[in-house]
């Protein structure tokens, strides 16, 4: 118990305290992780701590993340994205094989080596890329989209893999595989191990359906008999059954775990579950996910890299260029463009955590021998490492690049001048846009989302791509003309740029800014703009009319005790920006903190009296 305990306060210590720190420096959280797991290696060792089987129960996390990816894609989508996973996923796992095959060839390995390696490296990181792209926002993207596309392709590649690595053992290391027993793929039951070929891949297929039948049949009526219990702590042992008996399922056929919870939450995307399911199982991920890269870190053999490190990074890095190399052609080749192309190219050229798996299964089945494999798990892991400081690169150049005006040639060039300028055309600028053309009035919308540029043409949209922060395509679409611009973008940061280089530069400007939060408002105010629209703020007051009056108050009275408590909120936040300042951070404004409690103090039984009024007044 002691033992296990100082294991467990060891892990957790190291990634509380590098986490931070990493994240502070622009690092990320991955990279924080496995550098936790580099710094209290040594101890590990010293504690005959076995890493390799505390890194196959983190793999639990990955599993759990495809869960909750798949609650949130619902079939439809899954089918829209047909095209992606097709073209994008799938010639990256044969372009890619055939490289690495090719590379390793020329290096003097046998065939059947060469191509299993191939196969091994084509796979990326799925732990990695959808935590640092859920991380920064980037998954919705159009690159981040193409990159989670590709990922589910690979999960889906495991299969055939499985299959071909038997068929590739070399004689003269046929004594290996009985050495190593060949326990299958996962180092543990597979059911079809002893199976034909042809047997097997129908059990898989019937796994496969299997699934899918349990999560339409049998998943739901179980979810509602436990929740006529009531009892939280059900519903979250009930989640937990349900991720890890799939799990089971799958392994036990030889396939990806994480393959099988993805198409479960898939199937339950629709299910009226779907929220209480994810909340249940986040904490649960976000856990293992830390504890799988920590071991990551940790499981890098620094003794045995000093002797091979020539040989590691040579076939690291022939890993990352001939991945990219395929990444940039393939998605060219599909149609990525700009910052999404690269967004792509530098998420994907790391090998991937099942290489671990299949590193292992190769030796079992004769396909290369021990020195080799534990060559290849240095590479994998020094690919991983470096994944989170090409993501810097990306954050820091490329984006860099197309958003702060680094890239000016990629703009489409505008040629109308009118007197609205709508900054960012997604599902604010949209709505704004078409109210002003039903009524007659004409926007220049500029937008920089390739893809959905593309899609709009064909409805006859007219949009221009480009990056409204900047100055000289805010210039050719006449700003200094302009009555009115509008600032509908996404990122509270191009938010910031924009607003604060228009009310500098042009005072008569009616700037209107969409803004992100409360603490955004009084961010924007500080700046000079002076018509601040927050997001969410109009739904929520017609939620709260709604509360009114299924608490038995009538229309009328909702509306006016909705009325009052806008008034309030609009006065008073007034008030609080006056005070506000852009450098000092809002817990430290002493000066906002007392005017906050003064007006709290001042406002709060005034407004109880006037709902207490409308409220009588309309008995």
């Amino acid at each position: 118990m002691t033992g296990f305990l100082i294991l467990a306060f060891l892990i957790l210590i190291a990634g509380v305290i590098a986490v931070p720190l990493a994240s502070r420096f622009g690092l990320g959280s991955v990279l924080g992780y496995l550098l936790a797991g580099m710094a209290i290696s040594p101890i590990l060792a010293s504690l005959n701590v076995d890493v390799e089987a505390l890194q196959v129960f983190a793999e639990f996390g990955v599993v759990m993340m495809l869960f909750i990816i798949g609650l949130e894609m619902e079939p439809q989508r899954l089918w829209d994205m047909r095209g992606k996973l097709a073209g994008l996923g799938g010639g990256q796992v044969l372009l890619t094989t055939l490289a690495i095959a090719g590379i390793a060839l020329i290096d003097d390995r046998p065939w059947q080596t060469a191509l299993a390696i191939g196969m091994m490296l084509a796979l990326s990181s799925t732990a990695i890329i959808v935590q640092t792209l859920t991380e920064k926002g980037l998954l919705r993207t159009e690159g981040g989209e193409a990159s989670f596309s590709v990922l589910l392709v690979q999960d889906v590649a495991v299969i055939p893999i499985l299959a071909l690595i038997p068929l590739l053992a070399l004689p003269e290391l046929g004594a290996l595989a009985a050495g190593h027993g060949g326990d299958g793929a996962h180092g543990g039951i597979d059911l079809t191990a002893s199976m034909s070929g042809w047997l097997a891949g129908i059990t898989r297929i019937g796994a496969v359906a299997a699934v899918i039948a349990i999560g339409i049949f049998a998943i739901r009526p179980l979810f509602r008999y436990i929740a006529r219990a009531n009892l939280r702590e059900l519903f979250t042992a009930a989640a937990l059954v349900v991720v890890i008996g799939i799990a089971l399922l799958m392994s036990l056929v030889g396939l990806s775990p994480a393959l099988g919870a993805f198409i479960a939450g898939v199937v339950l995307a629709t299910s009226e579950y779907r929220h209480e399911l994810e909340s249940d199982i986040n904490p649960f991920k976000g856990l293992l996910l830390g504890l799988f890269f920590i071991t990551v870190g940790a499981g890098i053999d620094f003794g045995l890299a000093s002797t091979i490190w020539t040989s590691v990074v040579f076939w690291a890095a022939v890993t990352i260029a001939a991945k990219m190399a395929v990444l940039l052609t393939v998605g060219w080749f599909y149609g990525l463009r700009r910052q999404a192309l690269w967004l792509f190219a530098l998420s994907l050229p790391q090998a991937g955590e099942f290489a671990f798996v299949l590193i292992a299964f190769a030796v079992a089945n004769a396909v290369f021998d021990q020195a080799f494999a534990d060559l290849l798990l240095l590479v994998v892991a020094l690919t991983m490492l470096v994944t989170p400081l090409l993501f810097i690169l990306y954050d820091k150049l490329i984006a860099h690049a197309y958003f702060a005006g680094q890239a000016p040639d990629a703009s489409d060039p505008i040629g109308e001048e009118n007197p609205i300028i709508i900054a960012g055309r997604g599902r604010v600028g949209g709505i704004i846009d078409r109210m002003l053309d039903a009524a007659g009035h004409r926007a220049t919308v500029i937008d920089y989302n390739s893809q959905h540029l593309e899609n709009l043409k064909k409805f006859g949209i007219k949009t221009y791509y480009g990056d409204a922060t900047r100055p000289d395509l805010l210039a050719s679409a006449g700003i200094e003309r302009a009555r009115i611009l509008v600032v509908a973008l996404d990122e509270r940061e191009q938010i910031d740029k924009l607003v604060r280089y228009a009310c500098e530069n042009f005072p008569r400007l009616h700037v209107i800014s969409r803004a992100k939060d409360r603490d955004h408002v009084y961010h924007l105010w500080a700046m000079g703009c002076r018509d601040i629209i927050r997001e969410t703020y109009d739904s929520s007051l017609r939620m709260g009319r709604s509360v009114y009056e299924a608490l038995g108050h009538d229309r009328q009275a909702a509306i006016a005790m909705v009325d009052a408590w806008e008034e309030m909120d609009r006065t008073s936040m007034r008030e609080i920006a006056d005070v506000y300042r852009l450098d000092i951070p809002a817990h430290e404004n002493e000066a906002l903190l007392a005017k906050i409690r003064e007006l709290k103090a001042e406002w709060d039984p005034k407004l109880r009296d006037a709902m207490d009024e409308i409220a009588a007044r309309r008995h």
